[in-house]
């Protein structure tokens, strides 16, 4: 069995940006499971523990996918948390840019894999970087503060030429991310 998701990758360019941003955060010192700069990504599909055998179709569906889009951009926008700014348990970072063709892309690749076995997410697709996971209300309406006083993030926008098929392995320090397949966009 192999633990995998789909996803586009940040350029490293952007990595210094999100740890300041993260730090800024952290002075809130609410109880967030911070996810690693490094392991900063924008998740197409999770698909929890497959069989090996399952690799090569879910790779197959994902490049018949991405050989009918184009590369397209995409800008980090603005902070924000689910379920709300007020009662944050999700905090991310929103994108804009080319979204149509990212959403486009998406449902395509929720397609593809639905005929693979492989359910569509239950919920709306809300592009994002996730950066970290409150763990308990300790400080929340501290981070909550700080996450509305974040000045508006005005970040060059990046461009997207691939999705990845990443192997996420869990250890006590937190998952390692290990590129299995990386699919070009266009053909």
């Amino acid at each position: 069995m192999i633990r995998c998701f789909l996803a586009i990758d940040l350029p490293d360019a952007l990595r210094p940006q999100l740890a300041l941003v993260q730090g800024e955060l952290k002075k809130s010192r609410g109880d967030v499971r911070w996810v690693a700069v490094g392991n900063i990504h924008l998740t197409l599909k999770f698909f929890g523990n497959v069989p090996d055998t399952e690799i090569d179709p879910l790779t197959q569906a994902a490049r018949e996918v991405a050989a009918q889009q184009e590369p397209f951009k995409l800008q980090v926008t603005a902070a924000g948390a689910f379920p709300n700014m007020k009662s944050p348990r999700v905090i991310w970072l929103g994108l804009g840019g080319d979204v149509i063709p990212l959403a486009q892309m998406y449902h395509k690749l929720e397609k593809a894999f639905a005929a693979l076995g492989h359910l569509p997410e239950g919920r709306a697709f809300n592009p994002h970087l996730t950066l970290g996971r409150v763990k308990s209300p300790a400080n929340r309406h501290r981070l909550a503060m700080a996450l509305e006083k974040l000045p508006p993030l005005n970040w060059p926008p990046f461009q997207v030429n691939e999705i990845i098929l990443f192997k996420s392995t869990l250890t006590p320090k937190g998952s390692i991310y290990t590129p299995l397949q990386a699919i070009p966009l266009g053909k």
